[in-house]
């Protein structure tokens, strides 16, 4: 199947889920990860749970703290 990830088309095999498409992906920081699928949230006790399909739009967001001194 074809999915885009991180604005790359990829081809993965069927049945992937987020959890394994993280780790396929060697994503840095997994346990800090925050995932959007198609621009929807997938929160992180359903990673192992959600199976991606052709066409979706998977992004790896990462949250960074800073401010004003």
């Amino acid at each position: 199947m074809t999915i885009t990830v991180a604005g790359n088309k990829k081809e993965y095999e069927e049945g992937l889920t987020v959890a394994a498409l993280i780790e396929k992906e060697d994503v840095e920081n997994a346990a800090y990860v925050t995932v959007t699928l198609n621009d929807d949230f997938v929160e992180k006790d359903n990673f192992e749970t959600t199976v991606l399909k052709e066409g979706d739009v998977v992004e790896f967001l990462y949250f960074m703290g800073g401010g004003a001194r």
